[in-house]
């Protein structure tokens, strides 16, 4: 720890605190994760040890990089580039409204990073905007691997306790313990949404059936015809509620092309969702900065 200088506490993480510090040799700013052990634990926390081995496998530009992990009998510190601050940091500068070309710019780099998660076999499971960074070039990163999980043949059973309530898709919020990448897709959509609005999230829901009725009023309720299996879910039970908000008044600011992109994200039916990689090629993204695309 000797190497590091700490400058600052910056806030508290899933399981230990955050710094910003200074690499005394290179002068160079990071971030300093310092994850609790306590005495009763029975070695490194899980989580702590799943995002240390995702993010070493992750190189991307648009995912956060793990430069170095300390570890102790007592401490354990996962360090990590450093982000002036996390998307629901950067809302709260836009009071209230989020210029269009950095909404479009953001969505393409949050379906970039999401890509090539999924490309690699890994979902993600929490993203909202306080697992989204931004630096001082307006990078986006995605953030907080500490729910993510690695996926494939046969497909396993994963947890249900997952993603952030506002964030989370219609099938997890009944209880579907079998899912693929559609899930980060949702939450995906769910903050092209709220970007579009400038911080205003577009299901804040106050417990689970609350969120799903606020998403069947958007969406329409589910049935055997748009979604089949659905009814065979856990947690499944009938609301019929009729569509009754449009998506137009919902996101007033984005374009025709950003609806459509944003209803593909917004799929009652998992299977039916987009993909990141479809996604990055909607027409929504036809005039993105060339130097994003590379």
């Amino acid at each position: 720890m000797e190497k590091y200088l700490k400058i600052e506490k910056i806030g508290e993480g899933t399981y230990g605190t955050v710094y910003k510090a200074k690499d005394r040799n290179t002068h160079e700013v990071v971030a300093l994760k310092r994850v609790r052990l306590d005495e009763d634990d029975e070695g490194i926390p899980s989580s702590a040890l799943r995002e240390i081995c995702l993010l070493k496998e992750l190189n991307h530009k648009n995912i956060v990089r793990v430069l170095d992990v300390l570890h102790s009998c007592k401490k354990l510190t996962i360090v990590f580039e450093y982000c002036d601050q996390d998307l629901k940091k950067y809302f709260d500068t836009c009071q209230g409204e989020m210029d269009l070309n950095t909404v479009k710019s953001f969505m393409y780099q949050l379906l970039r990073g999401l890509a090539f998660c999924h490309t690699n076999n890994i979902l993600h499971r929490d993203l909202k905007p306080q697992n989204l960074l931004i630096n001082k070039k307006d990078e986006l990163k995605l953030a907080d691997f500490g729910l993510a999980r690695a996926f494939g043949i046969p497909v396993r059973c994963f947890s249900a306790e997952v993603v952030t309530l506002w964030y989370r898709p219609p099938d997890v919020l009944m209880g579907a313990k079998m899912y693929t990448t559609s899930i980060d897709i949702w939450s995906a959509g769910c903050i092209f949404a709220e970007m579009a609005n400038g911080g205003r999230p577009i299901f804040p829901g106050s417990d689970v059936d609350d969120q799903l009725k606020r998403i069947f009023r958007l969406r329409g309720s589910p049935s055997e015809e748009n979604w089949p299996g659905v009814s065979k879910l856990p947690d499944y039970k009938e609301f019929n509620i009729h569509q009754s908000i449009s998506l137009q008044s919902v996101v007033p600011t984005l374009s025709a092309a950003g609806r459509d992109l944003l209803q593909n994200h917004l799929v009652l039916n998992p299977a039916n969702r987009i993909s990141a990689d479809a996604a990055m090629q909607h027409i929504y993204f036809a005039d993105i900065n060339q130097i994003l695309r590379n």
